[in-house]
């Protein structure tokens, strides 16, 4: 705040906004065709753990290579620090993308992405956590006298489901977390001699570890929680609604 002001704090928004809208897009209806195909081509219920598992890592394959090159631009943008505007390696997003284009190509755009695809454990952790979390919360809220009323039911359908997201994002963000943190760190900009810091997952990871520990791979766990929980909250709450408004 002292060399950027408030504007600092906003850096990457315009990114973050342009990335939400697709990649939610992609993950639900990735996951939600592939719970039902793979129930079908399984042999299985679409409430089985294998079914919700294989339709979450194809969700999270699919959003990660679709999204990565939004994502990529905006961890350049939110690392950009000097201490004025003419001072800044990137301008705006468009600049980023030039320059990245220019620098270090197609393959630039989509640095980080070997992590992003680890990170699909964490995306299906989650979600098969989520599906039976869920089970276990609305057989809990089955006695409300009121679930026969409209309100009563969203209501009861709202707290299972938060409940359930909640609870299952902060499980799968602990045991998951360090992916985030090489996957940001794979995506910084090459250093002022054009050679990445860091070259690949392992090395990353190995990088990490030997000159921060384990505290290094944890690094902005807290914002990283503070903002993934409530994400998780509305959009699972969002996508169920949805689907029992137009379902059959």
């Amino acid at each position: 705040m002292y060399h950027e002001g408030w504007r600092g704090f906003f850096r990457g928004l315009g990114p973050s906004l342009a990335g939400v809208v697709p990649a939610t897009a992609v993950k639900f209806y990735v996951y939600g065709n592939c719970k039902r195909y793979g129930a079908s081509l399984l042999k299985l219920s679409e409430d089985s753990a294998v079914v919700h598992a294989q339709a979450a890592v194809t969700a999270g394959i699919a959003t990660a290579t679709a999204t990565n090159p939004i994502w990529l631009v905006k961890t350049r943008l939110q690392l950009d620090k000097s201490r004025g505007d003419a001072d800044r390696r990137y301008r705006n997003s468009l600049d980023c993308v030039q320059q990245v284009l220019r620098q270090e190509g197609v393959r630039g755009l989509y640095r980080g992405l070997s992590a992003s695809y680890l990170g699909t454990v964490e995306t299906a952790l989650h979600l098969v956590l989520y599906e039976q979390l869920k089970v276990l919360c609305r057989r809990g809220l089955e006695s409300m006298d009121d679930r026969s009323s409209f309100f009563g039911g969203e209501l009861a359908h709202w707290i299972s489901t938060s409940g359930a997201a909640g609870s299952a994002k902060l499980a799968a963000v602990f045991l998951t977390y360090p992916h985030e943190v090489v996957r940001t760190r794979l995506r910084q900009a090459p250093m002022e001699n054009g050679v990445p810091r860091y070259t690949g997952l392992v090395q990353c990871f190995r990088s990490i570890a030997a000159q921060e520990g384990l505290a290094g791979l944890y690094g902005g766990l807290m914002p990283h929680i503070a903002r993934s929980i409530p994400s998780a909250i509305i959009s699972l709450g969002v996508y169920e609604f949805v689907l029992r408004s137009v379902g059959p």
